[in-house]
């Protein structure tokens, strides 16, 4: 009997050569056939489940997402039951910083699918709406943060959501050892610690930790 090929394997291996080679040299000359020698095939094969470069990073894009969103999961489930909002906030905050050797590859493909978003127009629309659906998510969390007393109401939800993901902005800073990983939790902690502290406590204790 010939071998069965698991063909969502098979995608799934060409996606982290793709990731190995985006590790090593970056996005900018990154080319099917370099992929398909990474991942140990025949262009022709790699051709047979994708049919462009643009094809290739969407799918090796969406496999970082389904991975960032089961280490998010775990996070999740260690926090229990009804986990505090600001604690949510940060676990999705902290998924999306490169701490660690996963979370790099996936903070690298985004980086590099920003790059081809900017000349293809089916992956400019897909790469938007994934961040239109992150930041919804994210907003969501603020506005039922403020309806449930646990923000202030007078904090505006869009506007504090786009500081929240403003954060993620430490990616580029970790990457190129601008900052450390020590530095840039802080700076989370800090913000979140003054976003949620009572109004007595602004420039307090919470400031002050």
């Amino acid at each position: 009997m010939p071998k069965q090929v698991d063909h969502r394997e098979r995608r799934e291996t060409i996606a982290r050569a793709l990731w190995r080679v985006v590790e090593r040299r970056g996005a900018t000359h990154l080319t099917m056939r370099e992929v398909a020698q990474e991942a140990g095939i025949s262009l022709g094969q790699l051709q047979h489940y994708f049919g462009s470069r643009a094809q290739m990073l969407s799918f090796a894009m969406d496999f970082a997402g389904e991975q960032s969103a089961r280490r998010l999961g775990l996070a999740m489930g260690a926090l229990g039951g009804r986990p505090h909002p600001r604690d949510v906030l940060r676990a999705m905050l902290v998924e999306q910083l490169p701490l660690h050797a996963d979370a790099r590859a996936t903070s690298r493909m985004s980086a590099a699918y920003v790059l081809e978003a900017l000349h293809d127009e089916e992956v400019h629309a897909r790469a938007r709406g994934g961040l239109l659906q992150g930041r919804a998510t994210v907003e969501q969390l603020v506005r039922q943060a403020v309806a449930d007393g646990q923000l202030a109401p007078d904090r505006d939800p869009e506007v504090e959501t786009d500081l929240l993901l403003a954060l993620t902005g430490f990616a580029t800073l970790l990457e190129l050892d601008v900052v450390g990983p020590d530095a840039v939790l802080t700076a989370v902690d800090r913000h979140l610690d003054r976003l949620f502290a009572a109004p007595g406590d602004v420039g307090g204790d919470v400031a002050g930790r």
